[in-house]
């Protein structure tokens, strides 16, 4: 069920979503709230259905904001994407006008769930520093996309502005890799790591995050290479297109071999081939919701990213 509302107040929407859940006899059954910060260009849609698909997993009553004209008349119109139109959640997708568009806490504030996480995503453009936002401040987790909003100071920009509760869905992109990588190391022989070099698109964030992971959990420089190819090419293949760690007995390799599967080497062992795969958002989303505490691997790969050399 759709339900749009226009020239609509908060007021109208509470009680909308009361009513939903009386003449519906829905229990609430929301585990946090969501809210989604986007611009009037983003693809509005594409976030709904990424939306749509991690609350399978995460029902979530979801406040979209949509930011217009800043500097117009204050006004709001909203829609309600209620029961199975909404996936497992609640969604209210309000747009917002004039002065609203610059008081955006005070327009959430009334309809988040009580005694419940509130989780702040930016699917695209994110402020500097999450935690000084208006909506930054109110949440327990804020999420941003650091893919969509790539320039030469994204990681100096996220390495400067965290504070616990941050996190970036480049991070959650290479969650797998990352287990293939600890299992590779674990395999006999346990001899030292003595040096690291990591290759992929030269404007992808999640390989830069890869090296700072590496770089903070072996205590080493990690040099970083590039084919020269970039993120923004077309690409079905995981960003980190090669991982090369030095061992007296021998290199540990993981390589993409296809768009489904990587390689990995180890000496006394052979190649053995593991099904990895690029993450959608959703996917993504998904994992950033399961973890609501401060994410120490992320804070520890932020630190370690100057001990990260492109070569």
């Amino acid at each position: 069920m759709i339900v749009t509302l226009s020239d609509t107040s908060t007021r109208e929407i509470t009680k909308l979503l009361l009513d939903n859940q009386e003449n519906h006899s829905l229990a609430t059954g929301r585990v946090l709230t969501l809210i989604v910060v986007a611009d009037i260009a983003d693809d509005v849609e594409s976030i709904l259905d990424n939306v749509r698909s991690a609350s399978h997993e995460h029902p979530a009553r979801v406040l979209m904001l949509i930011t217009g004209n800043p500097d117009g008349e204050a006004s709001m119109d909203a829609q309600a994407i209620l029961s199975s139109d909404a996936g497992a959640s609640e969604i209210v997708v309000m747009d917002l006008h004039g002065d609203l568009a610059n008081n955006l806490d005070s327009v959430v504030t009334p309809l988040l769930l009580p005694d419940t996480p509130i989780v702040t995503w930016w699917p695209s453009t994110a402020p500097a520093d999450p935690i000084l936002h208006p909506l930054g401040r109110l949440a327990h987790r804020r999420i941003t996309n650091a893919r969509e909003n790539v320039d030469g100071n994204t990681l100096l920009r996220l390495a400067n502005g965290y504070s616990p509760g941050d996190s970036d869905m480049m991070w959650s992109r290479i969650t797998n890799w990352r287990g293939v990588v600890a299992s590779a190391v674990d395999a006999y022989p346990h001899d030292p790591i003595t040096a690291v070099e990591i290759d992929g698109p030269d404007d992808d964030p999640s390989v830069d995050m890869a090296a700072g992971w590496l770089a903070a959990c072996l205590d080493l420089e990690v040099h970083r290479t590039t084919s020269g190819e970039t993120r923004s090419e077309p690409s079905r293949y995981f960003p980190v297109r090669r991982l090369t760690l030095q061992r007296e007995s021998g290199p540990v390799t993981v390589s993409v071999k296809d768009d489904k599967t990587v390689r990995v080497t180890v000496p006394g062992i052979g190649a053995q081939f593991v099904a990895l795969g690029t993450r959608s958002d959703a996917d993504c989303l998904a994992e950033e919701l399961r973890h609501l505490d401060p994410d120490f691997a992320y804070s520890q790969a932020l630190k370690a990213l100057p001990n990260v050399k492109v070569v």
